[in-house]
């Protein structure tokens, strides 16, 4: 289903699990829609898959032009942002809403993964570190923590399953804030399974397919 707020869209009927997937800044819903079949997960896989759009808005480090973002960058160094932690935090609300829209529908916060790439990841990031209830997983893909101090106590989140990847040569958000989110969660007592392939500011292959076995086991159970 397509709509203003973004794209949803079942992969086999009576899904018990749901992704929800948010993309990057000045991208939209449609942005990650072609890689679910590239995950390779198992024929008949029952799964809600959910693509909001970000709210229309000016980016300050972009000259103030208008695009989809889910907070404003008001600038940004090749290992800084500040950004406008409200946003953000009015972003991690949407998603929350979404994660209720869910549970409200039969398919509890534990059986949803949350996933982003970069802008998009952060908000993963910091929703589900952010919130008390457990979430099946989180995906990060090329981003990092906007807002350590936004968050929870790490060491609740000892058991979430996290998937975090990042290029190598990614010349938007520096593979050393990826790095040091992974860090800032190990040193929270997390075990991020983490990836690095030799590529920019993207998506390859071998990583949609690294996901996907990650995946598997999240969504058997």
């Amino acid at each position: 289903m397509n709509s203003p707020e973004g794209i949803s869209f079942d992969t086999a009927p009576n899904p018990r699990h749901a992704l929800i997937w948010l993309h990057g800044l000045g991208a939209d819903g449609s942005d990650f829609v072609p890689v679910i079949p590239e995950l390779g997960l198992p024929a008949g896989t029952a799964l809600r898959c959910i693509f909001p759009h970000a709210p229309l808005q000016p980016v300050s480090c972009n000259g103030g032009y208008v695009m989809r973002a889910w907070y404003d960058i008001l600038s940004l160094s090749p290992l800084e942002r500040r950004i406008d932690t409200a946003g953000l935090q009015a972003s991690c609300a949407l998603v929350e809403a979404l994660i209720a829209g869910e549970e409200a529908r039969g398919i509890p916060a534990s059986r949803i993964v949350l996933a982003g790439f970069s802008q998009g990841g952060a908000v993963a990031y910091s929703t589900a570190l952010a919130r008390t209830g457990a979430l099946a997983g989180v995906v990060a893909l090329s981003t990092y923590i906007p807002a350590p101090e936004l968050l929870g106590q790490l060491p609740q989140h000892r058991q979430l399953p996290v998937f975090a990847a990042h290029g190598d040569a990614d010349e938007v958000v520096a593979p050393a804030l990826g790095l040091a989110a992974r860090d800032l969660l190990l040193a929270g007592g997390l075990q991020p399974e983490w990836h690095s392939y030799p590529m920019g500011h993207e998506v390859c292959l071998e990583e949609i397919r690294d996901l996907g076995r990650w995946l598997v086991p999240l969504l058997e159970g």
